[in-house]
């Protein structure tokens, strides 16, 4: 890809993908792929999101410090999804992190997982922290997936925890530890050398 022809902010940048500050011309995208079916089963919030909602939400994640929502973007700016650090708590060193890509055909393409290093990046070697959470739906196995790559393990699992389509599904809880992902960030610098 042509990464000179994107000349837009770029807060981090990874071997497949740019995480920028999201902007009020994303909002249309981000609110048609959370009202998806397919991708909303994925989520926690199922109602359906307004433009009100949405602009709302853009008031509430702009205001800067360490809890923060981030627009994922292809390296040529094309924006795919959002990824957030959440419920920072600098005094125990913890956090939890919540992801979305949007479109179907950007899924599975480890567009997830380099996006989410460079945020772990952030989390442990910015912020000082010790500790990032996930939650994941227990039938969402792409997420479980690039979460171990990222280093993340079963931590907990809360039986019948979501109710989606008539069925109960399981929560789980999953954490990585700045000591087990340092590693994984060594590897992943290099395979962009």
């Amino acid at each position: 890809m042509n990464t000179l022809a994107y000349k837009g902010v770029i807060w981090s940048k990874g071997h497949k993908t740019l995480l920028r500050p999201v902007e009020k011309a994303d909002l249309p995208h981000v609110r048609t792929w959370i009202n998806d079916p397919e991708t909303r089963r994925f989520m926690l919030n199922r109602g359906p999101i307004s433009e009100l909602y949405e602009e709302r939400w853009l008031e509430r994640i702009s205001d800067p410090g360490p809890d923060m929502t981030l627009a994922v973007c292809l390296l040529d700016g094309t924006l795919i999804g959002t990824m957030g650090l959440h419920n920072v708590d600098l005094r125990h060193r913890h956090a939890t992190t919540g992801s979305m890509i949007g479109p179907h055909e950007h899924r599975g393409s480890g567009f997830g997982y380099d996006a989410k290093m460079q945020l772990l990046n952030f989390a442990f070697n910015e912020l000082g922290l010790n500790k990032v959470m996930s939650r994941v739906i227990s039938f969402n196995k792409r997420s479980a997936a690039y979460s171990a790559k990222c280093g993340y393990k079963e931590e907990a699992r809360l039986r019948q925890q979501i109710f989606s389509a008539g069925v109960w599904y399981d929560e789980l809880i999953l954490s990585v530890f700045r000591d087990d992902w340092l590693p994984l960030w060594e590897k992943y610098l290099k395979e962009g050398e």
